[in-house]
């Protein structure tokens, strides 16, 4: 006996990248592999990626830059304005 299943009309599938962001810019900039890295938003307000690095420092996501600018002159941490067009 023969089963045919029909598939779903519609598919939908979700993927949660970490450190997206973070991942895409040392794509084209392979030095930052092992250095602290974050994305900010739109506005460079606030950090919307962190590498593991910045993670480790203790950095929350989505945490406004100016009360974590200490922190990123201490460890050199590098910033980038987040690149929709990825």
């Amino acid at each position: 006996m023969t089963t045919i299943v029909t598939p779903p009309a519609k598919l939908i599938g979700l993927v949660d990248c970490n450190n997206f962001y973070v991942s895409c810019e040392r794509v084209f900039r392979p030095d930052l592999i092992g250095k602290p890295v974050a994305v900010l938003s739109n506005n460079d307000g606030c950090i919307v990626a962190r590498s593991n690095e910045v993670k480790a420092l203790g950095i929350k996501m989505g945490v406004p830059l100016f009360q974590v600018r200490h922190l990123v002159d201490q460890h050199q941490i590098q910033l980038f304005s987040s690149n929709y067009t990825l």
